[in-house]
């Protein structure tokens, strides 16, 4: 008996362990191998776009799936007033500024988890885990002076927040235009001055590195329209840097031993959602959505989001803004797509877009 004649239960066993392409792969073995591969093809779902209302009026939200081109609709009075900060695991971190409370929601069970009272304004926050988990912790930055930043933690069930004040070797702005990722069980910080702080919740350390910058990354470091094009993500134990500055964006991985930006010349499949917020990265995507990065949309008119073929080297579709650097901060958020469509009410109509449409 040869490897093609693999009984069908085994050969299902082997061929489920596989990545996407492997299985892809697996399946131009033969006829048999291909019935059985597609059978067991487990492949990833792209997350959703979460718009808010435009202008802050209403509470009808819009949940778009770049997959299917699709838009649904649903409300949410109770997030009026509150702003995104960061998702992760299909919940939620809103912030409101007026009231300096923080809390986690769920959009498609509309669960709403309260947290302490905030003493500092949450410029930026990130968050470890689903906040059902016990590991969960949040975590924010804000600088006290140049050298001086106070971080604050706090876990789901808490009845305060924790700050403690930190010195840096190297000064260590804090602003909105920062980015966060979880990693590797710690909260990694990049600043404007491309300095990237690394906090550990476990051990309650904080320590600056420098890093070896991207070309142009200092270009116009101080300018708020230059910082709006740049983003991070995390993906198994890796980070990646996404740069808009140019005509076409440019994306990194952190050689975390060198402290180096090593540009990526081909994406290997993998999948960027990038926004101002939070980045979400997909390996397991099929079709023509792989080895591509996907951009919110600039302004409230067009396409709900555009991307950029690394395969074509072009930006789709052609007609939109591809100006990153107009995007406003908190105006959407990837999160994480539901398990079924039955959280959408078939009565919850979205806007008249029928002259938009015509136009485009």
């Amino acid at each position: 008996m040869t490897e093609l004649d693999l009984p069908t239960e085994l050969l299902e066993k082997i061929l489920s362990q596989l990545t996407l392409r492997d299985n892809i792969r697996a399946s131009a073995v033969c006829r048999r191998w291909n019935a059985v591969a597609t059978s067991v093809r487990v492949a990833d779902k792209a997350p959703w776009l979460m718009v808010p209302p435009p202008h802050k009026s209403g509470d009808l939200y819009e949940f778009y799936d770049p997959s299917q081109h699709q838009s649904y609709f649903l409300e949410f009075p109770e997030l009026r007033g509150s702003r995104f900060s960061y998702t992760k695991d299909g919940w939620l971190l809103m912030y409101n500024h007026n009231t300096n409370c923080v809390f986690f929601f769920c959009p498609y069970t509309r669960e709403l988890i309260k947290l302490p009272k905030l003493g500092l304004p949450c410029h930026i926050a990130a968050f470890s885990a689903s906040p059902k988990c016990p590991s969960c912790v949040i975590f924010t930055l804000e600088d006290v002076s140049r050298t001086v930043v106070a971080i604050s933690t706090c876990r789901p069930g808490a009845t305060q927040w924790t700050t403690v004040t930190y010195q840096n070797q190297h000064q260590f702005p804090s602003c909105i235009w920062n980015k966060i990722v979880f990693c590797r069980d710690i909260f990694c910080c990049l600043n404007r001055n491309g300095f990237l702080g690394v906090y550990n919740p476990e051990k309650g350390t904080w320590v600056v590195h420098p890093t070896d910058h991207p070309p142009n990354f200092l270009k116009n470091s101080y300018s708020h329209i230059w910082l709006r094009g740049k983003f991070m993500a995390e993906h198994n134990g890796d980070i990646f840097l996404i740069h808009t500055s140019g005509k076409n964006p440019v994306v990194f991985k952190l050689d975390e031993t060198n402290k180096v930006w090593v540009e990526m010349e081909n994406l290997g499949g993998t999948t960027i959602f990038v926004n101002f917020l939070c980045s979400h990265v997909r390996t397991d995507l099929l079709g023509l959505m792989r080895n591509s990065v996907y951009f919110p949309r600039v302004l409230f008119d067009g396409q709900p989001c555009v991307s950029y073929s690394f395969d074509d080297g072009r930006y789709y579709p052609l007609n939109q803004s591809h100006d990153l650097k107009r995007q406003r901060p908190f105006d959407s958020i990837w999160i994480e797509a539901p398990e079924d469509l039955s959280t959408f009410s078939e009565s919850c109509c979205p806007p008249d877009k029928s002259n938009d449409e015509e136009d485009n």
